[in-house]
């Protein structure tokens, strides 16, 4: 199980810049953060899939940092989780997570 937690955290990373690569290939090279929010915020289908993904990424985002508070997590492995949510996303994250945590 421990493999298919790395599986998809290495699809975490695939995917988003898969599709990061083709929304700026299909803009002419160029970044529009504007755009880019008008786009994912086209239709009420995209909506609820930003809501779902808005609330499960924060939901682990406040466990990481209560895991934090009482000491169940290193500095290093909340930096980790933190830095991945944020440079990368949730798709990352939580399965990097899950994959660290398998056995505890």
């Amino acid at each position: 199980m421990k493999n298919v937690f790395l599986f998809f955290a290495i699809a975490g990373i695939v995917a988003p810049y898969y599709f990061i690569f083709k929304f700026i290939e299909a803009n002419n090279w160029e970044w529009s953060t504007s755009l880019f929010f008008q786009q994912i915020n086209a239709t009420p289908g995209m909506k609820i899939l930003n809501a779902d993904l808005t609330v499960a990424a924060t939901t682990f985002l406040v466990f990481i940092i209560y895991k934090r508070s009482i000491n169940a997590l290193s500095t290093k492995q909340f930096l980790t989780y933190f830095a991945s949510m944020f440079l990368v996303g949730f798709s990352l994250a939580f399965p990097m997570y899950l994959y660290h945590n398998y056995n505890k």
